[in-house]
């Protein structure tokens, strides 16, 4: 026998080995397997929020400085210009805006000794109506001083509060007309569709809700500024937590407030960044859309500037705004710009310690009494007359609603309802140019700035696997804005965070497709996509943008350890949480083409949140992605307003002008050649009466 075949024999009889041997190295995961390396931590939840306070803080305006009354002046007429047209009615039809007061007479109701009432109901906007209650001394004649009372978080009672009626019937009882105000999701205005989170789906439809905010307390002032019987030049507000900033944010808008007192109702964005516990971030008006960007809550104040206000904050207040711990912004801070006026004593700081906590009980009633009547030219009122036998019930004081009477997400369904856009070109050429219009819009809408990886893209490797066929890297990825300029690179506590988990099989190329896999749930989650990409050979990144993950569960945050509270933030001081997160994953897929060696990457996103970032980012680069799939995904943004999806679940979806400018459908039209398919889409439960 020749030593040719002997040869050949050998060979045929070792390929088969070689084959199984290599077969055995292959990737062949199971999702429990690979559920249990995406399960491990990667980062503290209390570091990722550390990282991203330090990133907020960083971009918070300064106190307000200014060398001469002339200027502030100059400087608080542009910040009110700016914060009303470019902000508050973002968006807003001026006929809605300018609209004059309507409010109905609905008649008298006995009062007490010196003091009658009448209920009154007025137009917010077209179909959206509000009721408040005047408070009127009984021989009413001449011109007398007038008191716009607003609502705080006062929960079922609405306007019939308890303090909230003495304090009215304590000014109409000295000869100061009081109107008293509902508020939204109290009161006769406590519907579902009333919670104030509901402003963020009127942001979606393209109107900032702050203006609807500002137009409910606005109509109370024009209608006491319209009274035949008021002095405007007598004109004050005045209200607790939630009417607190209702006051500040109508006396500084609007120079027709004369007089000031707002109670236990704000802080600065740094206070309020800086204390976790006793803090709080407040409702979404609180931190609108665009309100913070360069302006923080010392601004406002200083806008009431030279017009006498009184700060009264509670020493040990068990809601929020600790009077101890604000009073350096809040008061101090604004201080020399009243001086520049010669009115520092004009502007006042009471501390309440009786009871201390979150109130406007007696103790803070008299002060605002003595500094109202003071600032009235009125005989000092030093003492309450006592009023708890004249209380109505809050049966008494309803002044009825239209049963059609909308609601917040009731007007953001009715704005959306009527969006027209016009059609996708069909023509190559046509279609091309609307895509490049389209997305210099989208950048605009999101915000969207290109991000870099922090330390000249030196990854945080912190974990490693490699067993049974598989491997894998845990990395954390910092980045910043690339042209930042408030925030050096080296400076890795205030970067933007993202957590990454690449696998591969061992024997499978370095080189092999790469799928990037999103899931709302968390990475952890996605153990079954993963598996399934590792099983046809890909390498797999299983990532954990900004607020997904665990590293975002039971953070030490606030609201509850709601890390929403935080996106709102970002929204307030003109960031959007949407185009940080679509920056990211655009930074890490360029990053993984590159390691990967591949031309682009496939991704796959499950859950309504991924399907957003994951469509955005392909219209945004739409020659990064080979396909994006989704899985559980919606047909619309509308399917946002319908079910309804609360801002708490989905914060970063509720970006102003994105159902307005765009839809799913127009986003995946922008990012071809990248095919963007949605495999299930979830249920679109029905619409829930309003």
């Amino acid at each position: 026998m020749s030593s040719f075949p002997r040869r050949f024999k050998v060979t045929c009889f070792l390929a088969p080995i070689l084959l199984t041997a290599a077969g055995l190295a292959l990737a062949q995961s199971d999702p429990e397997q690979v559920g249990a390396i995406l399960g491990e931590e990667v980062i503290p939840p209390n570091v990722a929020v550390f990282q991203l306070r330090e990133y907020i803080l960083n971009r918070v305006a300064k106190p307000p400085v200014a060398t001469s009354a002339r200027e502030w002046t100059a400087e608080a007429a542009r910040l009110r210009r700016h914060l009303l047209d470019d902000v508050a009615f973002h968006g807003w039809p001026k006929d809605w805006v300018n609209a004059p007061t309507k409010f109905e007479d609905l008649g008298a109701i006995e009062g007490g000794k010196g003091y009658r009432l009448r209920k009154l109901r007025y137009e917010i906007v077209p179909g959206f109506q509000s009721v408040a209650i005047l408070y009127e001394p009984e021989n009413l004649h001449g011109k007398v001083p007038a008191i716009l009372n607003v609502n705080g978080h006062v929960g079922p009672p609405g306007k019939a509060i308890e303090y909230k009626q003495k304090r009215c019937i304590n000014f109409a009882q000295h000869g100061i007309l009081a109107l008293s105000l509902e508020w939204f999701n109290f009161g006769e205005l406590a519907e579902e569709g009333n919670s104030h989170w509901f402003g963020a789906h009127l942001d979606l439809a393209g109107m900032n809700a702050l203006g609807l905010f500002l137009l409910e307390m606005r109509r109370g002032l024009d209608y006491l500024d319209d009274h035949p019987n008021v002095d405007r030049d007598r004109l004050g507000v005045t209200g607790l937590s939630g009417g607190g900033w209702q006051t500040l944010v109508l006396s500084a808008l609007d120079e027709r407030v004369k007089v000031t007192v707002p109670v236990a109702g704000y802080s600065s964005l740094l206070a309020k960044l800086e204390v976790r516990e006793h803090g709080d971030l407040g409702d979404l008006e609180q931190n609108s859309t665009d309100m913070l960007q360069g302006i923080d809550y010392p601004h406002l104040t200083a806008m009431i500037a030279p017009r006498p206000a009184l700060l009264i904050h509670n020493a040990e207040d068990d809601c929020c705004f600790r009077g101890p711990i604000v009073k350096f912004l809040n008061f101090d801070a604004v201080r020399p710009i009243f001086r520049l006026y010669g009115k520092e004593g004009e502007f006042e700081w009471y501390e309440n310690r009786d009871p201390s906590t979150h109130n406007y009980l007696l103790d803070n009633r008299e002060r605002a009494y003595r500094f109202f009547s003071r600032h009235f030219g009125m005989p000092a009122i030093e003492r309450e007359v006592p009023a708890g036998q004249d209380l109505k019930s809050y049966d008494e004081l309803v002044v009825g609603l239209p049963k059609d009477n909308l609601t917040i997400l009731g007007l953001a369904r009715k704005v959306a309802g009527e969006i027209t856009r016009g059609p996708v070109p069909s023509g190559a050429a046509a279609k091309s140019e609307w895509a490049a219009a389209g997305r210099e819009k989208l950048r605009a809408v999101v915000r969207y700035q290109p991000l870099d990886l922090l330390n000249r893209g030196r990854l945080w490797t912190v974990a490693n696997t490699k067993n049974k066929g598989v491997e894998s890297k845990s990395y954390i990825f910092q980045m910043v804005p690339k042209r930042a300029e408030t925030v050096r690179e080296s400076d890795a506590s205030a970067g933007l965070t993202a957590i990454g988990v690449w696998l591969k099989g061992i024997a499978t190329s370095p080189s092999a497709p790469a799928t990037v896999v999103l899931n709302d749930k968390g990475r952890k989650a996605a153990a079954a996509q993963v598996s399934d990409r590792l099983n046809r050979d890909e390498q797999v990144l299983a990532l954990d943008l900004l607020f997904t993950g665990d590293a975002w569960k039971n953070a030490s945050a606030w609201e509850d350890n709601n890390p929403a509270s935080l996106a709102e933030v970002l929204d307030g001081i003109g960031e959007r949480p949407l185009g940080l997160e679509a920056g990211q994953l655009l930074e890490i897929a360029h990053w993984f083409r590159n390691v990967a060696g591949v031309p682009k990457v496939r991704l796959e996103a499950t859950g309504i949140r991924d399907q957003v970032i994951a469509t955005v980012a392909a219209a945004l680069e739409p020659d990064l992605f080979s396909e994006v799939v989704v899985h559980e995904g919606m047909p619309s943004l509308n399917f946002l307003l319908e079910a309804p999806v609360t801002f708490e679940n989905a914060p970063d979806l509720f970006c102003l002008d994105l159902l307005k400018d765009f839809d799913l459908d127009r986003l995946a039209a922008m990012a071809a050649p990248t095919k963007v398919t949605v495999e299930r889409y979830v249920e679109v439960p029905k619409k829930k009466a309003e």
